[in-house]
C-alpha cells in the first residue's frame, strides 16, 4: 500500500485505535479483564482474562505516550479503571496472585512497561490506595526464583519500575538478571533464550522481542540509577543483531516462520524499533520504516478487528499449551515505533528497498548455527538450520517442527499438525517437510533432535544426530515428556545453499541390519481455499529438470515452486499431501525423494532442494569422492561458483554415545 511519510505515522495510529476499540466489548464491567473469545489457555479463563487487559494496556500506553498524552478514546481512563479494580483483592474481577497464576508474572512486565510510558497521565492520577495495591501486587516478584530464561527480564523490569515509583526491589535480583543474560550472549548480537543441558541452543523471535528488548527498557526505566556501561553493552549487541535481522524478514513483509509463540505477529518488529529509539541500528531510517510497513500490512485482524490465535489466519497447529486467547495482543511491541516523535527521520524520511530487495544473498548466521540466502527475484528468505534445535544435548527428543526442520522461510510454514494446546494434541506427524528421516519397518519416520553442529563455513554446513523413534511423539518447545527412543544409526548432513537451491548431502552410519530406507523431504507449500497446489512426480517434473534422477515438484497458487531433485542415490520420488497442518493454508503439498530400498552405509546421498518464484534454469553440477573415511561432494554452482561438502565419520558421536550408555 503506498502512503506518505505523513500518512505512515498516522496508519500506525488509527490502526492501534481499532485494535484497542475491537476488544472493549469483551471487558468486563470495571475493565480489569479482557475476555476475548476463543479456547481458554492451559492458564485458564482468569489468566487469560489478565492476559487481555496487560497486553492490550502496553499497545495503549505506547499509543498514549506517542501521542503525547492526546487521548481522545479515552485509554488513560479506561484502563486506570482496570487497575484499580484488578488489584482490588476484594473485587470479583481481581487479577490472580502470582501464586495463583505463574503466567501473571509475564503481563505484570507489560503492565510495569505501560506504567512507565505513561506515568504522566496514569500512574500520576491515580488515587495513592490504587497505586499502593498495584505496588502490593507486583512485590511478590522480589526474591522470586524466576526460570532460568526470557522470563527473568519480567522480575528485571517489573522490580525496575517499583524502584522508580517507591515499590519492593532487590539489588541482588537485578544483578542476577544482568549476570544472566550475560551468560546467555552467544556473540555477534545473538542470545541465547537461556540455556538448554548447558549448551546455548535456544534460538528463535525472543532473541528479539525479549532478550535485547526488555534489557533495554529496563535501562529507560532506571536512567541514571542503572549501572555504568550497560545501556552502552545492550546497544552495541542490538545494533550488531539488526545486521542480520534486517535480511531475516521477506519481500512480502514476513518475518522468519520458525520457533514459537508465532501468533505474536509483528512483536517480531520490537528490535527494529528499539535500535531507532535507542539509537542502536546500523539500518537507515526509510529501511526501519520499510520493514515495519511491510510487516503491519501482512498481517491483519479478523472481520471484528480482533486478532486471530494463528499467523495470517486461525490456526492452532502453531501454538503452545501457554496460548489464550489475548495471547497474539504481545503484537503490541511492534508498536514501539509510536514512542519516536513525528519528525523522527524514520517518520519523515522515504523508504528504502529491503535487504532481500537489494540483491542476491548468502551469509553464515554463526550464533544460531543458520545459513541465510535471500533472493531479489521472488523476495524470499530461507535460513537452512545447522544450529540451535531447542533441546538438550544429553538425551533424544521428538522433534518440533519449528524447531527441528532443516529449512525454514519468510514464504513457508513447516508442517504442523494437530492442536499443542490440547494434552497430546501436539503429537507431530512423521517428520516429511525438510526433513531428513530413516523409514523403519513400519514406515514410520525417525526423529533428528538433538544435533550437532559439525561445520559452518561460507555457504556450507553440516550437522549430525542420530536417528530414534519416540514411543510417544509429542513435542514441546521446552524439550518434550519423557518417553522411551528406540535408537538407530547416525546420520549426517552437509548443505550448500545459493540463491534458491540447497544441495543436501546424507550419509547414513552404524548397524545396516534394520534395512531403512531414506527419504529426504522439501519445502512445504500450502494453497488456498480455492485452489490447492499442483503436484506432479517422477518424469513429469518439468523442463528445468527433466535430465536429472527422479523429482517431484509442487506448484503453489502464491507462484512459488518447491522441487525436490534426487541427484544421487534417491531414485524414487513423490509428493505427500497435508490438510489443516499448514500456517498459511489448506492443503499443503511437500515434495520428497527417497532410496529404492535399504539406504547403503558410508556412502552419499544427495538430493537438490529449490524453493523460488519460478523452476530453477539451471541446476548445480554435483559429484562425491571420498577422503579417508570422510565424504565429500563437490559442488559446482551455475555461475561456476565452488563448494564442497565435507561430512565426516561419526566417530567421535559414537563413542560419546557409548560412554553416556
Amino acid at each position: 500500500m503506498n502512503r506518505t511519510p505523513a500518512e505512515d505515522r498516522a496508519h500506525w495510529e488509527s490502526t492501534a485505535d481499532r485494535m484497542l476499540l475491537a476488544v472493549r466489548p469483551y471487558a468486563t464491567e470495571d475493565h480489569a479483564l479482557v475476555r476475548l473469545p476463543g479456547v481458554p489457555s492451559a492458564n485458564g479463563t482468569l489468566s487469560d482474562g489478565l492476559e487481555g487487559f496487560a497486553r492490550t494496556f502496553l499497545l495503549a500506553g505506547l499509543r498514549l505516550a506517542g501521542a503525547g498524552g492526546a487521548d481522545p478514546h479515552d485509554l488513560a481512563g479506561w484502563y486506570a479503571a482496570g487497575l484499580a479494580a484488578g488489584t482490588d483483592p476484594d473485587h470479583p474481577d481481581r487479577w490472580p496472585t502470582f501464586a495463583e497464576r505463574n503466567q501473571a508474572k509475564v503481563e505484570a512486565a507489560s503492565i510495569a512497561l505501560a506504567l512507565h510510558e505513561t506515568r504522566p497521565w496514569i500512574w500520576d492520577r491515580l488515587d495513592d490506595r490504587v497505586r499502593q495495591r498495584i505496588l502490593d501486587w507486583l512485590a511478590p516478584m522480589v526474591g522470586d526464583a524466576m526460570p532460568g530464561n526470557n522470563w527473568i527480564w519480567f522480575q528485571g523490569v517489573t522490580e525496575a519500575f517499583a524502584r522508580t515509583v517507591g515499590g519492593e526491589w532487590r539489588r541482588q535480583d537485578l544483578d542476577r538478571v544482568i549476570a544472566l543474560t550475560d551468560g546467555w550472549y552467544a556473540g555477534d548480537g545473538w542470545y541465547s533464550d537461556g540455556l538448554t543441558g548447558g549448551e546455548r541452543r535456544n534460538f528463535d523471535h525472543y532473541n528479539g522481542w525479549a532478550m535485547h528488548l526488555y534489557p533495554l527498557w529496563f535501562c529507560r526505566i532506571l536512567g541514571a540509577a542503572a549501572p555504568a556501561g550497560l545501556l552502552d553493552r545492550y546497544r552495541a549487541r542490538l545494533h550488531r543483531f539488526l545486521e542480520d535481522q534486517r535480511l531475516l524478514i521477506g519481500a512480502n513483509g514476513s518475518p522468519l516462520i520458525q520457533g514459537r509463540s508465532l501468533t505474536y505477529r509483528h512483536a517480531a518488529l520490537a528490535p527494529l524499533w528499539t535500535g531507532a529509539l535507542f539509537d542502536a541500528t546500523p539500518l537507515a531510517p526509510g529501511e526501519t520504516r520499510a520493514l515495519a510497513n511491510r510487516m503491519l500490512d501482512h498481517f491483519g485482524t479478523d472481520a471484528d478487528g480482533l486478532l486471530t490465535l494463528g499467523w495470517r489466519r486461525p490456526f492452532r497447529g502453531i501454538l503452545q499449551v501457554y496460548s489464550g486467547p489475548a495471547s497474539p495482543y504481545w503484537a503490541a511491541k511492534g508498536f514501539i515505533g509510536l514512542l519516536l516523535p513525528p519528525d523522527h527521520p524514520v517518520w519523515t524520511e522515504p523508504e528504502h528497498q529491503l535487504a532481500v530487495e537489494q540483491g542476491d544473498f548468502t551469509r553464515p548466521l554463526a550464533a544460531p548455527g543458520w545459513l541465510v540466502s535471500g533472493t531479489a527475484a521472488d523476495g524470499v528468505v530461507r535460513v537452512v538450520n545447522h544450529g540451535g534445535d531447542h533441546a538438550d544435548p544429553s538425551r533424544p527428543h521428538a522433534d518440533d517442527p519449528c524447531y527441528a526442520r532443516f529449512a525454514y522461510s519468510t514464504h513457508t510454514a513447516p508442517e504442523t499438525p494437530g492442536d499443542p494446546t490440547v494434552p497430546g494434541g501436539s503429537a507431530a506427524a512423521d517428520p516429511l517437510d525438510n526433513a531428513v528421516v530413516l523409514l523403519d519397518a513400519a514406515g514410520r519416520a525417525s526423529h533428528r533432535r538433538p544435533a550437532t553442529r559439525v561445520s559452518l563455513d561460507g555457504a556450507t554446513a553440516v550437522s549430525r544426530s542420530r536417528a530414534h523413534w519416540p514411543v510417544d511423539a509429542t513435542w514441546d518447545p521446552f524439550g518434550g515428556p519423557d518417553t522411551r527412543y528406540t535408537p538407530g544409526p547416525w546420520i549426517t548432513v552437509g548443505s550448500a545453499l545459493r540463491g534458491p537451491v540447497e544441495v543436501r548431502a546424507v550419509r547414513v552410519d552404524g548397524d545396516p541390519g534394520d534395512g531403512h530406507v531414506l527419504r529426504v523431504g522439501g519445502w512445504a507449500l500450502a494453497g488456498r481455499a480455492d485452489g490447492g497446489p499442483t503436484r506432479s512426480t517422477g518424469d513429469d517434473h518439468g523442463a528445468a529438470a527433466e535430465a536429472v534422477g527422479a523429482a517431484a515438484r509442487v506448484a503453489g497458487d502464491d507462484g512459488l515452486v518447491s522441487l525436490v531433485v534426487g541427484e544421487r542415490g534417491l531414485p524414487r520420488a513423490a509428493v505427500a499431501v497435508g490438510v489443516d497442518s499448514n500456517a498459511l493454508g489448506s492443503p499443503s503439498a511437500t515434495p520428497f525423494a527417497e532410496t529404492a530400498g535399504p539406504v547403503a552405509h558410508g556412502t552419499l546421498h544427495i538430493a537438490l532442494i529449490h524453493l523460488g518464484g519460478t523452476d530453477p534454469t539451471a541446476l548445480p553440477q554435483v559429484t562425491a569422492r571420498a577422503e579417508g573415511t570422510t565424504l565429500l561432494a563437490d559442488v559446482i554452482w551455475p555461475d561456476g561458483t565452488r563448494d564442497t561438502l565435507r561430512l565426516p565419520h561419526p566417530e567421535h558421536d559414537v563413542r560419546k554415545d557409548q560412554h553416556r550408555a
